[in-house]
């Protein structure tokens, strides 16, 4: 599935239409937003509202499934409104889910809250990369090149947002938690204001559609869900840097503190490589391979921590495994992410492309809730340290066998 103007001109300038630009500067902006608030918000519940760590845990649980798991939602509402109303809709809820959690000082507050801020991402994200995901395949099929070269554009002004993010956070901290949320809902304001200036009411090509009558020949798809499982494994793997990770830390430092400097290292990695890991794959493989190749990347990741952890090395020492560790899952994101994302206009069916992007998120996201209990548990079994990294291991080397194959 490699575009040929791709091997006609390796080095050629990206030249992206305008809506594209917007779209991928909203995934930027988004992430500013969102990842301003979100890395202090546990300490902000377990402090100043004086939550109980499982509390605090199950409103953050209930986060994430607000969001991951009503994308299907998000999607479907796009296929049959269009783009423009579903993320207008989307920012507003935001705005007003930042602006609500500022002020909230109780425990149901915060909940409601939260779910707001949640099922706003489950509007517009969706919203947004499934008309990404089809403006690309336009500009392929128009000569501009791989798909997956817009799709790693977009995965880097995500992970631009997500280093921002925190940063601008840290900064408005200093003030008080309620600035750091207003300056969240501030920065959606200004998406809402330039999406209602900038963004078509109707966008040419994108057939509206009923939302009934999409989700039966979606569960019989049974490449499409092969691809969601395999994804679903990637982003288990992915997560493994909250959950896997600091444990591994932890044991080898004695205290978390080199988990910020390890995160700064996958970000800069997919700011600074992405676009020519990018270039370089979809000259020489298909989407199927290049998400082999990554995941094979990334189950390489948890071997190394497996086999390094018999010696019980501590220290500068024993961090580098779990140095490696990020260093080969984040090139397994750079090869999986785009790949995936570019893989499902071609297996949905026609004018419910959100559908589809909404559902991979979905599915996924049960996927990532159902082990990573079982991952917790797995750590938690005092069993020899390597045991839960091999374990790890097979789960993203087994999802190759998921991959669709080409009919």
């Amino acid at each position: 599935m490699t575009a040929p103007s791709t091997v006609r001109a390796p080095r050629e300038r990206v030249r992206l239409s305008p809506l594209l630009r917007l779209l991928i500067l909203t995934q930027l902006a988004f992430n500013i937003g969102f990842f301003a608030v979100l890395p202090f918000l546990a300490e902000h519940l377990g402090g100043a509202v004086g939550m109980a760590g499982w509390m605090v845990g199950f409103v953050l649980g209930l986060r994430t499934f607000s969001q991951q798991g009503l994308f299907v939602v998000g999607g479907a509402l796009a296929d049959r409104y269009g783009v423009r109303p579903v993320v207008l809709a989307g920012c507003v809820l935001r705005i007003a889910g930042f602006g609500w959690l500022g002020y909230a000082g109780s425990a149901p507050a915060v909940v409601g809250a939260v779910l707001l801020i949640g099922f706003a991402a489950a509007l517009f994200s969706p919203a947004v990369e499934s008309e990404v995901a089809r403006q690309a395949v336009a500009w392929e099929e128009s000569g501009g090149g791989s798909r997956t070269r817009v799709l790693a554009l977009f995965t880097v002004a995500g992970q631009a947002g997500a280093f921002v993010g925190p940063l601008l956070g840290a900064l408005l901290l200093s003030v008080d938690f309620r600035a750091v949320c207003l300056a969240g809902a501030g920065v959606f304001v200004l998406v809402f204001a330039g999406h209602a200036w900038l963004l078509p009411q109707h966008i040419p090509g994108r057939v509206r559609v009923q939302v009934r009558g999409g989700i039966g020949p979606l569960l019989r798809n049974r490449r499409f869900l092969g691809l969601c499982c395999a994804y679903g494994a990637y982003l288990l793997a992915y997560n493994q840097l909250y959950l896997a990770l600091p444990a591994e830390v932890e044991r080898a430092a004695g205290s978390q503190a080199p988990l910020a400097w390890l995160f700064a290292l996958s970000s800069l990695l997919v700011v600074t490589a992405q676009l020519p890991v990018t270039r370089w794959v979809g000259e020489r493989l298909t989407l199927r391979r290049s998400m082999a190749a990554g995941l094979a990347l990334i189950a390489a990741g948890f071997g190394a921590v497996a086999v390094a952890a018999p010696s019980g090395a501590t220290g500068v020492t024993g961090l580098l495994p779990a140095a490696g560790f990020v260093v080969l899952l984040t090139l397994g994101q750079m090869l999986v992410a785009p790949a995936a994302r570019a893989w499902v206009p071609d297996l949905a069916q026609e004018g419910r492309l959100g559908l589809y992007m909404g559902a991979l998120s979905s599915v996924s996201g049960l996927i990532v809730l159902i082990g990573s209990a079982g991952t917790g548990t797995l750590l938690d079994s005092g069993l020899p340290t390597a045991v839960p990294w091999v374990v790890l291991a097979v789960v993203p080397a087994g999802a190759v066998l998921l991959l669709p194959r080409r009919g």
